[in-house]
Order: C-alpha cells, then structure tokens, then sequence
C-alpha cells in the first residue's frame, strides 16, 4: 500500500507552543524544589500539573500531532505482526542454545590447539 508524505510547515505558532511546553518542564521541576518546604503533596501536585499541561499543550502542536499519528501507524504495524507459536519460540531458542554450545566448543578446541602449537611445539615451553 502506497502512502504519501505530506511534508507541513512548521508555523511560528507550533514553535512556540513547543517552546510553551518546554518551559512548563521547566517549571515543573523548578516547582517540584521550590516547593519542598510546602511538604509532597505539594511537590508532586504542582510537578503533575506543569506536566500535564506541559503535555496537552505539545499535543495541540503540530509535532504533537505527528507524534499521535505516529504512535497509531506504529500501533497498525505491531498488530500485522505474526507473532510465533509458544513451539516455534521453544523450537528457535532451542536452536540459538544449541548453536551457542557447538560455537563455544569449537573455539575452546580451537585455543587449546593453538595454545598447543605455540607453547609446546614452537616455543618448547611445557607446563
């Protein structure tokens, strides 16, 4: 399935309520320690704010909305997936250990061989 990309512009508008939002993470976290003599309900409540609002601003941004569509297009795609059987991913990981055994042996045969002609027959050093 085809799809076209529409490329948009990124207004003056968009830029500042990104800017907006950036500021009120700022504030969020400026608040969240300014706050802590006013005790944790305090803190937590002013950082949930500023965040929230920090969020629902960058959301009614036009990267925002990018950002929504994306995570459904993502969502789409995750769903296509033809996720293995609960055999087939026995079978695979069976595979993997299998192959990771017969890769280890080989190359601990491969040192001990090599250890051997070096040490023993070149260099004549017996342990």
């Amino acid at each position: 399935m085809a799809t076209t990309q529409v490329e948009t512009v990124t207004t003056g508008a968009d830029k500042a309520k990104v800017g907006a939002a950036i500021a009120l993470v700022v504030a969020a976290l400026a608040a969240f320690y300014l706050l802590s003599k006013q005790g944790q309900l305090a803190q937590w409540g002013a950082l949930i704010a500023f965040l929230v609002a920090a969020v629902a601003v960058f959301f009614t941004s036009e990267p925002g909305k990018q950002f929504v569509a994306f995570g459904r297009d993502a969502w789409k795609e995750v769903r296509k997936v033809v996720w293995p059987t609960r055999k087939e991913a026995i079978q695979m990981t069976a595979y993997v250990f299998g192959f990771v055994v017969v890769m280890a042996l080989f190359l601990w045969f491969t040192d001990k061989t090599l250890e051997w002609v070096f040490y023993d027959l070149i260099l004549g050093w017996k342990k």
